[in-house]
């Protein structure tokens, strides 16, 4: 076996985060929102003569036009999943969208300051009566928008499967449910822990409820290390006295009516933070989020400025919104741009993945892996051996990255 490589063949290219399409129609709902409050305050302005009104209007209306291009994103991604121009599909268009927005975004900041500054060296009069209530209005429309985005934010639907993060470690999804069967009929053991400290559970699928008497389990992990857990009856169901330590990954051998039943469990790594990040939605937020903390301050300064006659006030919390906004946009920059340019979007996966192929005496010679969508991720890596295994047994060894959606594997060996 000299040198043999393999990639994934005749597999999906679509690399979309898995709240794709629920993120799209809460973009759209945010829009129709924004669209009807731009169109109101720009007729309630030219009707009533209110420049301020038709300020507040056209400012909606970039807000309006940044969502949109978030919304536009969704679908052309979700519309060419297909598309085989794509070679890694479209799942970066979202962090292409994120970038663009973010840049947008980085604008109005500068817009926003240089504004200010002039405004300290040259006053403009504040028309109290009109300028606090449309700034309660906008806050008002931003809040709701930003509950209506944050109701598509990420969620995991993975049956018996429960997402935790222990310790600041990644997520991990754990195959929870074992099915033996027996003589006496199927039974279901799980490791439980839907916000309980984690324990195993032992089921009848059908028939009579089981006796503690008997019935125990044992771990075996890698390590050769063994835990005894003692089973409880808790009306319908066993439960293990003990809490299980993480990780959980060992082979639980299941021991009742004199027999034993060794039951393997293993732990899969996904990927988090900016690896599983949603760019797309995430600065559709930011300025939905940004938008909302310049009303705050712009209430606040009108306020400050009226009742003591600081003027100066508003200028000032422009200046203090325009670095906020400047500190949102280039953290959405940096963070698009390194999944644009291929970074490396969890370096501690990387080392896991280094570490399970060097575990058994094999080279990991060279190794990439970068962002292909939300949650997925694409690898090449170069094996060196002196055993003569096959690609087959590295992706075996792998199957615990659920998040490595595209895996190119060569082997150099004998």
């Amino acid at each position: 076996m000299p040198n043999q490589s393999a990639a994934n063949a005749g597999h999906s290219h679509v690399f979309l985060g898995a709240d794709h399409a629920r993120s799209e129609r809460r973009t759209w709902w945010v829009i129709w929102l924004c669209g009807a409050m731009m169109a109101v305050e720009i007729t309630g302005g030219w009707l009533f003569g209110s420049i301020a009104l038709v300020a507040d209007g056209l400012h909606m209306s970039t807000h309006a036009g940044a969502l949109l291009l978030a919304a536009l994103a969704y679908r052309y991604a979700r519309r060419h999943t297909d598309d085989p121009r794509f070679s890694f599909g479209t799942g970066k268009l979202g962090d292409l969208a994120g970038f663009s927005s973010a840049l947008i975004l980085a604008m109005i900041a500068l817009l926003i300051g240089y504004e200010a500054v002039s405004r300290f060296f040259a006053p403009v009069p504040i028309h109290f009566a009109e300028a606090i209530p449309i700034a309660c209005l906008g806050l008002a429309v931003n809040i709701g928008s930003a509950l209506i985005l944050a109701g598509g934010g990420h969620h995991h639907d993975h049956g018996h499967n429960h997402n935790h993060n222990h310790g600041g470690h990644a997520h991990h999804d754990h195959d929870e449910m074992r099915r033996i069967e027996t003589d006496a009929g199927t039974l279901l053991l799980e490791v439980f822990e839907d916000g309980e400290p984690p324990r195993f559970r032992l089921h009848t699928e059908s028939g009579p409820a089981l006796m503690a008497d008997g019935v125990s389990v044992e771990t075996v992990r890698p390590d050769g290390t063994r835990q005894n857990f003692i089973m409880a009856d808790r009306g319908g169901y066993l439960e293990s006295v003990g809490e299980i330590p993480e990780p959980h990954e060992f082979t639980a051998n299941l021991a009742t009516s004199g027999k034993t039943y060794p039951l393997v469990f293993e732990e899969h790594e996904h990927a988090e933070g900016a690896a599983a990040r949603d760019n797309n939605m995430r600065a559709a937020i930011v300025h939905v989020a940004a938008d909302a903390a310049v009303s705050v301050l712009v209430i606040i300064g009108l306020l400050l400025a009226r009742i003591f006659g600081w003027l100066w006030m508003d200028p000032m919390v422009g200046i203090v919104g325009a670095f906020v906004i400047a500190n949102w946009a280039i953290g959405l920059i940096r963070d698009t741009a390194g999944i644009l340019l291929d970074m490396t979007p969890d370096k501690t996966m990387q080392e896991k993945i280094r570490e399970v192929i060097e575990a058994d005496g094999d080279r990991v010679a060279d190794l990439h892996l970068w962002r292909l969508g939300p949650g997925h991720l694409g690898a090449i890596m170069s094996i060196t051996t002196t055993q003569a295994r096959s690609i087959s047994y590295y992706r075996g060894r792998l199957e615990r990255f659920k998040s490595i959606s595209h895996l190119t594997i060569e082997v150099d060996g004998p």
